[in-house]
């Protein structure tokens, strides 16, 4: 890659991270913040949309000119998902280098920090929806972690036999790179699980490894795990 090339790529990242931070922004309002030519800002922004990581958005109220509406240029959601992907690289890298000079046992103490941290933004929710059965307590798990972005859900299965349980199913994981790397932050993310439930559980996919979603199985029955507290338990049969 020559010099031009490097140049150009660091001027359409500043280009990219000006409409995310501004936008929606024009071009001549671009070109003026980044001291580019109209032609430069151009070139920069064709490429940019052409890659689908930025759009136009017509702003009612706002013209260009002869009552057309100004172009103002914002992020796509392609745009940010590269963008979580380029913080992804980075939250790996600093995670290799702790381990490199602290030893694996780093990775460990941050993986217990950074799901402890979760627990506490989770807390509130936890507390308000969390019933007595480990169901209703799976249910606003499921719900807590949604409003954190992990699109989840909380299903019953064999319900009514000895293997009646819940399905904690987790759609999306903001850090799923740094967890395909560092399987210590799901170790840590499933003892937290298992420790507000109160019962053992078991991961059955994982994104990190590949799969679709991330399957966390929960029994329910009293058959196959052993009482919590007393006034943990389901009252009146019901889970």
């Amino acid at each position: 890659m020559s010099a031009n090339d490097v140049d150009e790529r660091r001027t359409r990242q500043k280009v990219f991270r000006s409409v995310l931070d501004d936008g929606p922004i024009t071009a001549s309002a671009l070109a003026k913040g980044l001291e580019l030519t109209p032609a430069a800002i151009r070139r920069h922004l064709d490429a940019l949309e052409a890659e689908g990581l930025i759009e136009v958005r017509g702003l009612a109220g706002k013209q260009a000119g002869r009552g057309r509406p100004a172009r103002n240029y914002v992020v796509t959601s392609r745009g940010h998902d590269e963008l979580s992907r380029s913080y992804d690289e980075l939250a790996v890298s600093i995670l290799r280098f702790f381990q490199g000079r602290m030893g694996q046992g780093a990775v460990g103490d941050f993986s217990d920090d950074f799901v402890a941290r979760l627990r506490e933004r989770l807390g509130g929710e936890l507390e308000k929806r969390g019933g007595r059965s480990v169901a209703s307590r799976s249910r606003a798990l499921a719900s807590a972690l949604s409003r954190e972005g992990y699109a989840a859900s909380a299903t019953p299965v064999a319900a009514g036999t000895p293997l009646e349980a819940m399905q904690l199913c987790q759609g999306h994981c903001p850090i799923q790179s740094v967890a395909a790397e560092f399987p210590e932050i799901c170790e840590a993310e499933l003892a937290m699980f298992s420790e507000y439930l109160g019962v053992d559980v078991r991961r059955l996919s994982s994104l990190a490894h590949g799969d679709h979603v991330c399957t966390t199985h929960i029994p329910t029955s009293e058959l196959t795990r052993p009482p919590i507290h007393a006034n943990d338990r389901p009252q009146g049969g019901s889970r």
